[in-house]
C-alpha cells in the first residue's frame, strides 16, 4: 500500500467518524424511553415502540462501525496496516473503506 493510499483511507475514515458521531448522538436521542404518560394513542404508542427498536438496532450498528473505525485509525501507523494477516498481500483500499477493521483480504475472508 502506498503512502497516498494510506492517507486517502485515513482521510475517509476520519470523515466517516465525524458523520457517525453525529448519527450516534441523533440515534441516542431517538432511543430514549417512551414515557407512559405521553398523551398518544395506542396505535401511535406501538408505532413509537417499533421505531425505537429499529433505532436501537441502527445505534448498535453505528457504534460497532465506530469501534472498527477507531481501531483502523489506531493501527494506521503500523507498517502492517492494510496487509492481510493470513496471506500477507494488500487488502484492497475499497474493502478497508467499506469495512474498517478488516484484517483479511476478500479471498482469505471467504475461505
Amino acid at each position: 500500500m502506498t503512502p497516498e493510499e494510506k492517507k486517502k483511507i485515513v482521510d475517509i475514515l476520519l470523515k466517516e467518524k465525524v458523520n457517525l458521531e453525529k448519527k450516534i448522538v441523533n440515534l441516542k436521542e431517538l432511543t430514549q424511553p417512551i414515557s407512559p404518560d405521553c398523551a398518544i394513542g395506542r396505535v401511535s404508542r406501538m408505532d413509537a415502540i417499533n421505531n425505537k427498536s429499529v433505532n436501537e438496532a441502527a445505534l448498535r450498528s453505528a457504534e460497532t462501525k465506530m469501534r472498527n473505525i477507531e481501531i483502523s485509525l489506531e493501527k494506521s501507523d503500523d507498517p502492517e496496516f492494510g496487509k492481510c494477516r493470513q496471506c500477507g498481500f494488500d487488502i484492497p483500499v475499497g474493502r478497508l473503506i467499506v469495512m474498517p477493521g478488516s484484517t483479511r483480504c476478500v479471498a482469505c475472508a471467504s475461505r
